[in-house]
């Protein structure tokens, strides 16, 4: 069989295109998608010519259309129109269809308003091995000549500007009569939208067999492939992503080796998901450009279940990066001990629940999967997912609020912009999931894909890799690599006045009393000078762990301080804050 289809398989291989098969025991009769157009975009129909016998009814059409398609014929119970679409002797009994339309689809056209004025090719196809059974019949439409029509001649028109062969703005003219297949029918289009091909066998005798077909419906796009016009923009689009994540990396790389020396922990992390990034980016793109050259296949499986895993990786990554950071990982704390074990769980269920999801969305038809399906590849990954977020949160509060009653100022100011990118981003996320929840409620309507298809890859995929983009670029900024990078981590920010300067010293002595087991960032705060010195503002912020200069000059000095900050000295509060100043002035001078 598959000997058969070789020729039209090479006459169509120097010119790729989007292809569905179709044979006579499909559920549906009908294959639609949307097409871009230009001069050089067409709809081909072809046939296996040793399998394709008996008669069809066919039309090729524009969905803007489908409302003159068929005629009501009685009303359901709920009032809902029951329409019969194709011409048969019981429609024409019924007087829906005359003689001339017999074996067609049934067009209710208002009145002013003929068939050239719509995107409607309409015909009775008869099959090749009919042809042949008959001994030969000539290609093209057998009512080329009037006199040759077997179902007799059609009633003249009015006047020879009423007829539709006569109209030189018709691009696509139906035949009249019975159209031998002898070569690939071709539909010229010419405006963007979105198109069917429907055909159904008819029996309009007796002695007639139902009728068997096997054939090809090609839609050639404005580009050269195998996609449908409605995935093809992600090629380009992955392509973009790419050249701006590479460009995102190689200014990360070439901080991070400017201040190698400086790195925190943090930020190996950070690197290492910029490299999946730009990986899963290249993948992305390669995975949709083998789609266009090869079409769905064995291979195509193998690279989908590919770039599933490494797009669940980078989420999974991602949140657990986030989550790590508003613990306070590298600024506020050295270590997250047990609760490190706790956040790699979460991120482990969320990588497998997100690989199924990505898996989902493509192979799942979301016209014909039952929404229980639909919400089985959801609901877990919507659970991790609210698990980091709520999570996220929680921890982001409690650090500021530490920090804040620290009174440091700038690695406030750090984890209170985070803040404010995350919080931008759940309200995109809130939005988006509120215009995606409408688009796809009326997922089951007749016309959804029609309404969708120019949009549907930015509802499941442009906008969330977007978002991504930018929050991953601005957290990344907040914690790009810089020559401060261990006085933030290692050190507590000097006091910028007097009144800070009190306030740091009580409150840290009653801190450490209070929570003797924190970390060392946690409980030793360093006290600085009068005013006079810079800001805390910018990058320029000094995180003091000692004086470098005055320790070799001046040992004495260097111990009483140490003395002081591991809270040892017997004085008074008043005494420690006399103290305290006095070694400021001194530090002026």
């Amino acid at each position: 069989m598959f000997l058969y289809f070789l020729p039209l398989l090479l006459y169509f291989s120097s010119c790729l295109a989007y292809q569905v098969a179709v044979e006579d025991t499909d559920y549906s009769r009908q294959t639609c998608t949307g097409m871009w157009a230009s001069e050089s975009t067409y709809i081909n129909v072809t046939f296996n010519p040793s399998v394709s016998q008996g008669q069809l009814a066919m039309l090729i059409y524009e969905w803007s259309d489908v409302q003159y398609l068929g005629k009501v014929t009685s009303m359901t119970d709920d009032e809902l129109p029951q329409k019969t679409y194709v011409c048969t002797s019981n429609a024409m009994a019924g007087g829906f269809c005359t003689q001339a339309e017999m074996g067609k689809f049934i067009l209710d056209l208002p009145a002013g308003k003929d068939i050239n004025s719509t995107s409607f090719w309409t015909a009775r196809v008869e099959l090749p091995a009919n042809q042949t059974a008959r001994g030969g019949a000539t290609s093209g439409a057998s009512s080329s000549s009037l006199w040759d029509n077997p179902d007799g001649n059609p009633t003249p028109p009015p006047s020879n500007n009423s007829s539709p062969w006569r109209r030189a703005d018709n691009i696509n003219p139906s035949p009249d009569g019975l159209y031998s297949y002898s070569k690939p029918i071709q539909y010229l289009v010419r405006k963007a939208g979105y198109y069917c091909v429907a055909m159904v066998p008819v029996t309009l005798e007796r002695n007639d067999e139902h009728a068997t077909y096997q054939g090809l419906v090609f839609f050639q796009n404005t580009f050269d492939g195998k996609l449908p016009a409605a995935d093809y923009p992600k090629v380009n689009f992955y392509f973009v992503m790419f050249l701006v994540y590479a460009a995102f990396g190689g200014a990360w790389g070439w901080l991070c080796y400017k201040h190698v020396h400086e790195l925190l922990p943090i930020q190996y992390y950070l690197s290492g998901l910029v490299g999946l990034v730009i990986i899963e980016m290249v993948a992305n793109w390669a995975y949709y450009r083998y789609l266009n050259a090869h079409g769905k296949s064995a291979a195509s499986t193998v690279f989908l279940i590919v770039v599933a895993i490494l797009d669940a990786g980078r989420n999974s990554m991602s949140f657990f990066m986030l989550l790590v950071v508003s613990l306070g990982l590298s600024v506020v704390r050295e270590s997250l001990d047990r609760l490190m074990l706790r956040c790699q769980i979460l991120a482990g269920a969320h990588f497998v629940f997100g690989i199924l999801y990505a898996v989902g969305i493509v192979e799942l038809e979301l016209e014909s999967t039952s929404a229980l399906v639909l919400l089985m590849f959801v609901i877990p990954l919507a659970f991790t997912l609210s698990g980091f977020l709520l999570w996220i949160l929680y921890s982001l509060n409690a650090t500021i609020a530490q920090l804040r009653a620290r009174k440091q100022r700038y690695k406030l100011s750090m984890f209170e912009t985070l803040y404010r990118i995350l919080l931008f981003t759940v309200v995109v996320i809130a939005i988006f999931f509120v215009v995606s929840t409408l688009s796809f409620s009326g997922r089951l309507a007749e016309d959804y894909s029609a309404n969708s298809w120019r949009v549907r890859w930015w509802l499941l995929d442009g906008w969330l890799a977007l978002l991504y983009l930018v929050a991953f670029t601005a957290i990344s900024y907040l914690w790009r690599p810089s020559a401060n990078n261990r006085r933030l981590a290692m050190s507590d920010e000097l006091a910028q006045d007097e009144e800070d300067a009190e306030d740091y010293d009580l409150e840290s002595m009653g801190h450490r009393g209070r929570i003797p087991d924190e970390d060392d960032d946690d409980a030793a705060t360093l006290v600085g000078s009068r005013r006079g010195h810079d800001t805390v503002a910018d990058d320029n912020v000094v995180f003091e762990i000692g004086d470098e200069d005055g320790a070799s000059d001046d040992e004495e000095e260097a111990k009483k301080r140490r003395r002081r900050l591991s809270g040892e000295q017997p004085h008074s509060a008043e005494d420690e804050r006399r103290g305290l100043m006095n070694d400021g002035e001194r530090r002026d001078d």
